[in-house]
């Protein structure tokens, strides 16, 4: 198995070589991410502006790339002949923070693993609820079992997991949950500031997103120390919904 290893917090992120390394211990692995933070970065698609693809050295002496695009460029540069062999399977993580209900449309460690799929390759995409560096030793040491299941079981075609870890003590830790997307709960606010020519520019700020933790969904699981596994398929059309959507009787004019 040819794992490629990827993130949204850049390639400095302390979560992506732990991530790695429990991952040399099932397959071979290459490291392509981003130079720098992207978090947040939904799934764009660079087409306008030239893109970097740096080799670098790895703490750990191996080598990989450090590309001047995002999370799902990174995924795209490879499979497009960066990097010489087509990798079996993408791992994006370890974020730091969790990738919850509505989040997955917002984030870039979400967009690598999409990018996969999109590219016909089986891919898991990994968080923890925590915003701090913690010790990703048993985190990282699952997602390699995880790939092993993924490599053995396989995944249905335009499916990819996504994963949540609880910011607890991994012994901590109360088993796995194979889950649902929760709803969350948003709660941004507008800042408005001046700059010293008196033109208003804004933040978007407030407080971190709570969720409704209904027994069944991710924020349930995480809410309640699970490792959280969801399905999830980039199929997103709403097919109960079709009928009722004939009987409007829409017409052209």
């Amino acid at each position: 198995m040819y794992v490629l290893v990827t993130n949204d917090d850049g390639i400095d992120a302390p979560a992506l070589l732990p991530l790695k390394q429990a991952l040399d211990q099932v397959a071979e692995t290459i490291v392509f991410a981003p130079d720098h933070n992207w978090s947040a970065a939904g799934h764009p698609k660079t087409m306008h502006k030239p893109l970097r693809a740096d080799p670098v050295t790895l703490p750990d002496d191996s080598q990989g790339f450090a590309s001047s695009g995002a999370p799902s460029d990174c995924v795209s540069l490879a499979f497009l002949g960066v990097v010489e062999r087509k990798p079996d399977l993408v791992v994006s993580g370890i974020n730091l923070g969790a990738n919850l209900g509505y989040d997955i449309f917002y984030s870039g460690t979400v967009a690598a693993a999409v990018e996969g799929v999109i590219n016909g390759i089986p891919a898991i995409a990994l968080s923890s609820d925590s915003f701090e560096a913690v010790d990703y030793t048993g985190p990282a040491s699952f997602a390699a079992r995880l790939a092993q299941y993924v490599a053995q079981h396989g995944l249905p075609a335009d499916m990819f997991l996504n994963v949540n870890f609880p910011s607890v003590p991994w012994e901590e830790v109360q088993g796995v949950a194979i889950t649902r997307l929760g709803r969350r709960v948003y709660r941004d606010e507008l800042v408005r500031r001046a700059d010293p020519r008196g033109r208003s520019y804004y933040w978007i700020g407030g407080k971190p997103p709570s969720g409704v933790p209904e027994r069944g969904t991710d924020i349930w699981a995480i809410a309640n120390g699970f490792v959280s596994i969801t399905p999830v398929h980039l199929d997103m059309t709403a097919y109960h919904f079709r009928e009722d959507l004939r009987r409007w009787n829409v017409q052209l004019s």
